[in-house]
């Protein structure tokens, strides 16, 4: 289990960018502090051992020097250097010159300093660029005898001496650097990268509960007792994370009321206009009017309700007319009719719109017969003389909402008038027709002629009443 956890660390602390990132840059400044001190101590640690092979050399150039000024023979002389030279490794090769500049001798490799290049100067040195050769030059007033001295010095061991140091430094630096930077990552790893990781997981977690409606949810970053600036960020992701999903709860129970709100609206839109015309309504018409050629209206009558209402109470009333409405607003759905309005005891209903049919009078019919059976039923119940005078009249009408408030859809047309007509010049409990209407039945229904009656507005007009289906006669 602690392997496990282990490797899910490292793992997490390679494949993390930040991690990696902060690492290399920490990376990069130590190895950066760390030339930047090494570039000085190169050049303390070159002085230093180029003034260990001036030393060692000095010992050599007194011997020179004590060498030039004996009086020996010149090809003893010559011997005498030649063997000194031979015998130092740190002396290459030396020109001795008078004081005139003229070349003396000369052993061993020639150095690239010339007495020229030694002016007014008592000393100067120069260094060859393969740093392998060091050449020094004295003049007659350094050295205090009558000869100029140009010396070369081999600093082909001094150059590896600090090969080896700058090798040994930099191992150094890149030890330092990589125990430095592992200290980093671990720290960043427990300190950083693991509550980010697991901030990123709660935050996916949340964001999934969140777009199920999901609030009630316990996350790893919710427990943190940190007090440092991520600490904070986790709060503050508790805080939004409650914040959201308390209005996510209130939005839910808005939004459901809302929609009960609707639904209600909509169920009181339908009372009042079909539905093809409240959706035309909703969708922003304004001016919603349209003529149907084929179409039978009804209007029913109660007779003896209003010598009723003088018998029974205002309350026995109302709930005896909302009891007859409602069967026939249930025979209005039975044969898929449009109530089209009430007006007192008076009931309105018509076939054929606001969705055309090719037979607008046989639904219409046989709600009509419906309703003088439902009529009786209702008076043999309460014990009341109540009876039901309907017409029917088909024709073509204009359909339509009228007003803007308490608005209505409504029928214009003669065929309406008549219809109306057929009611009020109607004989209780019968069902008065046109002969337009009869010669649309006919064939499935039983009729008595009742002739030629005068018809306010109308004139004589020749109608029906309908006495039932064929069928069940």
């Amino acid at each position: 289990m602690k392997n496990s956890k282990l490797f899910f660390a490292c793992y997490s602390l390679v494949k993390a960018r930040l991690s990696r990132n902060i690492s290399c840059w920490v990376f990069l400044a130590i190895l950066t502090i760390e030339i930047l001190i090494l570039i000085p101590s190169y050049r303390r640690e070159e002085q230093d051992l180029l003034r260990q092979l001036e030393d060692l050399a000095k010992a050599k150039i007194n011997s020179i020097i004590v060498l030039t000024q004996s009086k020996m023979d010149s090809s003893v002389l010559e011997r005498e250097i030649t063997d000194l030279i031979d015998e130092s490794k740190i002396i290459a090769g030396l020109v001795i010159y008078d004081r005139d500049g003229k070349n003396k001798q000369e052993f061993g490799e020639p150095p690239d300093l010339q007495y020229s290049d030694l002016q007014q100067e008592k000393m100067r040195i120069q260094r060859r660029r393969d740093r392998l050769y060091y050449d020094v030059a004295l003049s007659a007033e350094y050295l205090g005898i009558d000869r100029v001295l140009i010396i070369r010095h081999n600093a082909s061991d001094l150059q590896l001496e600090l090969y080896k140091y700058v090798f040994r430094i930099s191992l150094l630096i890149i030890i330092i650097g990589i125990f430095v930077t592992g200290v980093t990552m671990i720290a960043i790893l427990y300190i950083v990268i693991v509550p980010i990781l697991r901030l990123r997981d709660d935050l996916l977690l949340a964001g999934e509960a969140l777009s199920q409606d999901r609030v009630n949810l316990e996350l790893e970053s919710f427990q943190s007792d940190r007090k440092d600036e991520l600490g904070e960020v986790m709060q503050a992701f508790q805080d939004m994370f409650l914040r959201v999903g308390s209005e996510i709860v209130e939005r839910k129970k808005a939004s459901e009321m809302l929609h009960q709100e609707q639904k209600k609206s909509e169920q009181l839109l339908l009372n009042i206009l079909p539905r093809s015309i409240a959706e035309s309504l909703k969708e922003g018409e304004s001016n919603i009017a349209k003529k149907y050629e084929n179409v039978t209206i009804l209007f029913a009558d109660i007779v003896g309700f209003t010598k009723l209402s003088s018998k029974i109470s205002p309350e026995e009333l109302v709930n005896l007319l909302n009891e007859i409405f409602s069967i026939f607003d249930r025979l209005t759905d039975r044969y898929d009719l449009e109530k089209i309005k009430t007006i007192g005891d008076n009931y309105m209903v018509v076939g054929g719109l606001p969705i055309p049919k090719s037979d607008s009078a046989t639904p219409v019919a046989n709600m009509a017969l419906d309703m003088i059976e439902e009529l009786k039923a209702i008076a043999q119940k309460y014990q009341h003389d109540l009876e039901i005078r309907i017409g029917m009249n088909t024709g073509s009408v204009i359909a339509g909402v009228i007003g803007t408030k308490k608005f209505i859809y409504d029928l214009w047309g003669d065929a309406v008038n008549v219809a109306s007509r057929m009611e009020s010049h109607g004989i209780p409990g019968k069902i008065q027709v046109t002969e337009t209407t009869y010669n649309c039945l006919k064939e499935c229904y039983q009729f008595q002629e009742r002739g030629a009656i005068e018809i306010k507005g109308k004139g004589t007009m020749l109608v029906y009443l309908l006495i039932g289906k064929k069928d069940t006669l």
